[in-house]
């Protein structure tokens, strides 16, 4: 065996800090999501006291999560784990207007609860929103775990770093991939295997605009591909279904192709 190589791998390991395990991250995630929404929980609390004892646990196992995924001194790092928790009340409000938007945009959905507990889209919005504050403060690595997590669980990918306003609907879900720079306004709602992407995935175009912005109110159906920084959905537009689109389009805009598609009766052919 070649020496050279195994000591290699030893020095590869002694200088990678020990960053805890994906599941131990994506597990604080879910505890966060379990405090706002006991729906989820096995356990409940008898006393405000313990739901706050609950939020500073949370609160010291994000500090450990940075200390040890980032180089940020030690008080930075419990700056930005309260800083978060300070902010948490401000997460749960816009939490609630995406399960509202599914709620109210569902006629298959018949309770909040049922949105919360079993809904795909509303799973993958929580972890986004959680991993999109880590990524404001400037947390590394830790938001695309938790993103990551939410894609292998859910089939939904979005990236900590896209910028989603408010009662954000997905629907159904699986498959959709919503790109690093993409940005969505209020009142969107998104069905299965839409991809808001790049129409180039040079390395030189990291950090520009690469990814499609979506105007309020659009609805776009499943299958569409929209891609291309410049690339504007207008608001209250209708994409329809495996819609191909690389161009803006217009405020009030249907967009969607016309396939011709023929439907044969063999009984009455014969």
């Amino acid at each position: 065996m070649n020496n050279n190589f195994f000591e290699h791998l030893f020095e590869k390991q002694r200088n990678i800090k020990t960053i805890p395990p994906n599941e131990v991250i994506a597990a604080w995630a879910s505890g966060v999501i379990h405090l706002l929404y006991p729906e989820h929980s096995k356990r409940l609390f008898d006393k405000p006291e313990e739901v706050q004892q609950e939020a500073l646990n949370l609160q010291d196992g994000l500090y450990r999560i940075i200390k040890n995924s980032c180089s940020y001194a030690q008080t930075d790092c419990k700056e930005i784990a309260a800083r978060f928790f300070n902010n948490l009340a401000e997460l749960y409000r816009v939490l609630n207007t995406d399960m509202q938007a599914i709620y109210d945009g569902d006629p298959a959905a018949h309770s909040e609860f049922e949105v919360i507990r079993t809904y795909p889209g509303f799973n993958a919005i929580s972890f986004y929103r959680i991993a999109h504050r880590l990524h404001n403060m400037g947390v590394p690595l830790v938001p695309r775990i938790l993103t990551e997590y939410a894609h292998s669980v859910t089939g939904i990918d979005i990236h900590p770093a896209a910028r989603i306003d408010e009662f954000f609907h997905i629907d159904h879900g699986t498959g959709i991939v919503i790109g690093e720079s993409c940005v969505i306004g209020k009142y969107v709602k998104m069905y299965q295997g839409v991809t808001l992407g790049a129409l180039s995935v040079r390395k030189n175009m990291a950090g520009t605009k690469r990814h499609p912005t979506v105007e309020d109110r659009v609805v776009i159906y499943s299958g569409a591909t929209i891609l291309g920084g410049d690339t504007v959905i207008g608001h209250d537009s209708i994409i329809g279904g495996n819609v191909w689109l690389t161009q803006s389009v217009a405020p009030y805009s249907t967009v969607y192709h016309n396939p011709t598609i023929t439907v044969q009766n063999i009984i009455q052919n014969k």
